[in-house]
C-alpha cells in the first residue's frame, strides 16, 4: 500500500509534527485565501495505514469531494488537487507544482505520489469559448480542439503512469453541457467524451468512470438552474457516491 500524504516520521515526535505543521503551512499556501477556508481544500492528515486516493478535477469534482470523503471515511485518505484543474493544457503544470512544494516541505519525505488511485477528469474546460478570460461563444475562441485535448490527454496518461505507476487510474467523462450554457454548447460534452475514449483504447487498464451517462438521465433535476453546467445539492452528493463506489472498487480489486 502506498504511503503518499502525510505522515509523522520514525523519529521523534517534535521531528514528526514540524514536519506535519511545514506540510500543512506549504498547503494553505498553495490553495491560497480564495479557497483556504472551503472544506474541500482543507488539509488532509494521512493514516498511513489506509489507501490513498488524489482527486483531480474542475469545479463539478470539487462540488463531490466532501461526498467522496464521506463516503471513504475510515477506507481511504482522499486528497484533491489544490485548485480548480481546469482545462487539459494546464494538467501537468498544477500536479508538478503541487508535487514539487510539498516535497520540498516534508522533512521525512513522504510526500512521495505513490497514490493507490488517482481519479481525474479534463474536459469542460477545454470546450468552452473564451474572449479574454470571458465567457463567449458567439466571438470567442475555443480553448482546446478536440486534436489538442486528445494529444493532451494522451500526455496525461504517460505523465500520470511514469508518476504513479502502481495506481490504478480512474478517467471520469465530461459532465453534460446543457442547452443556453454560457461559453460552452449543448453536445460538445459528448464529442470530447468521444474523443477521450479514442485515447483510452490504448490504454485499457485505466478505469472508467462514466459520470456523463450517470449524470443525464437526471440532469434536469440536478442542475443549479437551467443552462448552468453546475449541479445543485441532490446532484453533488449522487456524484459523490457514485465516484466513491468506483474508487472504491478500484483499490479493492487493486489487492
Amino acid at each position: 500500500m502506498a504511503l503518499a500524504g502525510f505522515i509523522f516520521a520514525a523519529g521523534t515526535a517534535s521531528f514528526g509534527v514540524e514536519s506535519v505543521s511545514r506540510a500543512e503551512d506549504a498547503w494553505y499556501k498553495l490553495v491560497g485565501p480564495r479557497f483556504a477556508k472551503r472544506p474541500e481544500f482543507a488539509f488532509v492528515q494521512n493514516d498511513p495505514t489506509l489507501p490513498n486516493v488524489l482527486i483531480y478535477g474542475d469545479s463539478i469534482s470539487i462540488h463531490y469531494t466532501q461526498r467522496v470523503r464521506h463516503q471513504l471515511k475510515n477506507k481511504a485518505n482522499v486528497y484533491r488537487l489544490y485548485r480548480n484543474g481546469s482545462n487539459s493544457g494546464s494538467f501537468i503544470a498544477g500536479m508538478s507544482k503541487m508535487q514539487a512544494v510539498m516535497q520540498d516541505v516534508q522533512l521525512d519525505g513522504s510526500w512521495d505520489f505513490n497514490w493507490d488511485v488517482i481519479h481525474f477528469n479534463v474536459g469542460l474546460h477545454d470546450l468552452k469559448y473564451l474572449s479574454g478570460k470571458k465567457l463567449d461563444k458567439e466571438n470567442g475562441k475555443q480553448v482546446a480542439s478536440l486534436e489538442t485535448y486528445k494529444k493532451n490527454l494522451t500526455e496525461i496518461v504517460l505523465y500520470l503512469k511514469k508518476l504513479a505507476p502502481d495506481a490504478v487510474l480512474v478517467f471520469a467523462t465530461t459532465t453534460p453541457v446543457p442547452g443556453g450554457a454560457a461559453g460552452r454548447f449543448a453536445g460538445d460534452a459528448q464529442k470530447y467524451n468521444q474523443a477521450a475514449l479514442e485515447v483510452l483504447k490504448r490504454y485499457p487498464e485505466i478505469v472508467l468512470n462514466d459520470l456523463y451517462a450517470f449524470t443525464k438521465p437526471h440532469h434536469s433535476d440536478w442542475w443549479v438552474k437551467p443552462g448552468d453546467v453546475h449541479y445543485n445539492d441532490a446532484g453533488r452528493q449522487a456524484q459523490g457516491e457514485e465516484v466513491a463506489r468506483i474508487i472504491l472498487n478500484a483499490f479493492t480489486n487493486q489487492k
